[in-house]
């Protein structure tokens, strides 16, 4: 059995969240959803963080939520378990650094609804996906039914959710659900490279381009025109915009410092 329940590591601007419950296709349980929030607390202010990829050990991304811990008592396991894990998915949100998911073999319930909250989402052949919450008699939890009818229309996802059943990776592609299918063993290092690729962009701008798309179906055009003008005039005081713009006008690629 293992004991670190989500592994930490940090190569330069780039912070990877490992899964580590192998043995249960790293379902999430308290142990887990309590070391995710303190680990995306300790990064979330960190303006040096420049991209974040979430990844599963063993055979799986994430298969969903511990079962035995809400067996045990559904509704105390479903508030101590969800509360962190939203705490944490909000934080997430928040950042300014993109954050792209790595996904392998399962990501189901909890795991599916966390992938669809990334930004990129790169997926092996072979990996399955299921939303499965109906199949356990409840609804979804960690913004699934926030960000399913946004990826794919209200109809495609009310079947998605409703029925519960089995997709495939070329699936998802088809669906919008993720960006790319990989052979398994080009994931890694396809994941790596987007990350790497990311964390030399303009972080700020990054930031405030997630965060306008994400909240746009809640506007109407001029509050988001409005919102589009307040987040450009923040990105003017950024280094990187004016970097970026002297890039441009030398004719050479910009250098971000994500300042």
């Amino acid at each position: 059995m293992t004991t670190t329940p989500l592994i930490v590591t940090r190569h330069g601007a780039i912070v990877t969240l490992q899964f580590n419950r192998p043995e249960a296709l790293n379902a999430l349980d308290l142990s887990m959803a309590q070391a995710l929030l303190q680990a995306v607390q300790s990064i979330a202010t960190d303006a040096s963080v420049r991209a974040v990829l979430l990844k599963g050990s063993g055979r799986a991304f994430i298969a969903g939520g511990d079962l035995a811990t809400l067996h045990a008592d559904p509704i105390q396991g479903a508030r101590d378990l969800l509360a962190p894990l939203n705490q944490a998915l909000e934080l997430l949100l928040q950042m300014d650094a993109p954050v792209i998911a790595q996904v392998h073999g399962a990501a189901a319930g909890a795991g599916l609804s966390l992938m669809l909250m990334c930004d990129f989402v790169l997926a092996a052949e072979g990996a399955k996906f299921n939303l499965a919450y109906i199949n356990l008699g409840t609804n979804c939890d960690l913004g699934g039914s926030w960000a399913l009818p946004r990826l794919v229309g209200l109809r495609q996802a009310l079947e998605i959710a409703m029925l519960g059943e089995n997709f495939n990776a070329d699936e998802a592609l088809r669906l919008g659900l993720i960006n790319r299918v990989l052979p398994a063993a080009d994931l890694e290092a396809a994941a790596q490279a987007l990350a790497e690729r990311l964390a030399q962009g303009p972080t700020k701008a990054y930031g405030q381009m997630r965060r306008l798309l994400r909240t746009s179906f809640e506007r109407d055009l001029p509050a988001q025109l409005a919102a589009e003008a307040k987040g450009f005039i923040t990105c003017a005081h950024s280094a990187d915009m004016r970097e970026g713009l002297q890039a441009f006008l030398d004719k050479r690629k910009p250098n971000f410092t994500g300042q």
